[in-house]
């Protein structure tokens, strides 16, 4: 089979299409065919190696987010067929690349993986895993500030997939949201359901103050500035320069997998009550071409790898 693995630490050049010996379901795993993976900026930063608890030993297979469909099962494996079709989150964070996502197929813990409805079509479903969970459980860090109900929160970046995600579920929890939009993406946003858009440009100091700020890009210190006082900063990575005042607290959003969680944003998704968008699909031997284009910024929506 093929497989795309960071040969080396450094840019996009370092990714090689390589030929790998195909999987084997162990006990608890299935084999899955991967129809699409989707490109994380986390992807990129694996390969470079700017990442928590430092850099992974090269070679290594990048990809967290599949989605696909089972080719074989395990011994003690029942819950899933040959068939089957999947969307999984491999918790990179501990496999640290064997395996990763930028494979043919992949041998995964069935507990990585949730049934994909046939309503959501693999590249869309590949866009889900990792953005929407990190989303919900950065929220469940502000819900945990025990606010009143409608306060109002600022997402920053989302356009993107995480702050995309913390749109509309900030919305559905029943907070009113402000979001953050990158230039000319103000009508995508405005249509995840936020009570109000401003620009990428604005001084967040004059918005708000607002009770929460999940903070997805991450701005760091300006969007401690639109907090009231005792509010919280929810961050998907260290921002280095935040200086606690006013008794405004920041929380570090690091994923998880949570299986139950997953597989309820899979079927939300697939009902359409969480939007998400492809930008653009590439096959699996272009990665390099497609972490070049995540790194050149200015993309609207995620780019997926696809093998078929």
């Amino acid at each position: 089979m093929l497989g795309v693995v960071a040969a080396a630490l450094g840019g996009p050049e370092v990714l090689q299409v390589t030929e790998l010996p195909e999987p084997e379901a162990g006990p608890g795993q299935v084999v899955v065919r991967v129809r699409a993976v989707c490109v994380h900026p986390a992807d990129v930063a694996s390969t470079t190696g700017e990442i928590p608890r430092g850099p992974v030993p090269t070679p290594f297979l990048p990809g967290w987010d599949i989605a696909g469909e089972v080719v074989s099962v395990g011994p003690d494996t029942a819950e899933f067929a040959v068939g089957d079709r999947v969307a999984g989150m491999i918790p990179w964070y501990l496999t640290r690349g064997a395996p990763g996502g930028y494979a043919e197929l992949v041998a995964a813990d069935a507990e990585w993986l949730v049934p994909l409805p046939a309503e959501l079509d693999f590249a869309a479903a590949a866009t889900v895993p990792l953005n929407a969970q990190t989303a919900h459980q950065g929220l469940a860090l502000v819900s945990l500030a025990m606010l009143p109900a409608g306060s109002s929160i600022l997402v920053t970046g989302a356009s993107g997939g995480v702050g995309g995600f913390a749109t509309q579920l900030a919305v559905q929890s029943g907070f009113r949201v402000l979001a953050q939009a990158t230039h000319d993406d103000e009508e995508w946003v405005r249509g995840l359901g936020a009570h109000e858009v401003v620009s990428r440009t604005t001084d967040l100091s004059t918005v708000g103050p607002v009770a929460a700020v999940f903070d997805a890009v991450p701005v760091g210190e300006a969007a401690a500035a639109a907090v009231e006082d005792r509010g919280i900063v929810v961050v998907t990575r260290p921002t280095p320069g935040f200086v606690p005042s006013r008794g405004v607290r920041q929380e570090l959003q690091l994923i998880r997998l949570d299986r139950e969680l997953l597989a309820d944003l899979v079927k939300q998704a697939a009902a359409g009550r969480l939007s998400t968008r492809v930008a653009a699909t590439l096959p699996l031997t272009e990665a390099a071409d497609a972490h070049r284009r995540v790194l050149a910024g200015g993309l609207r929506g995620k780019l997926v790898l696809t093998a078929d």
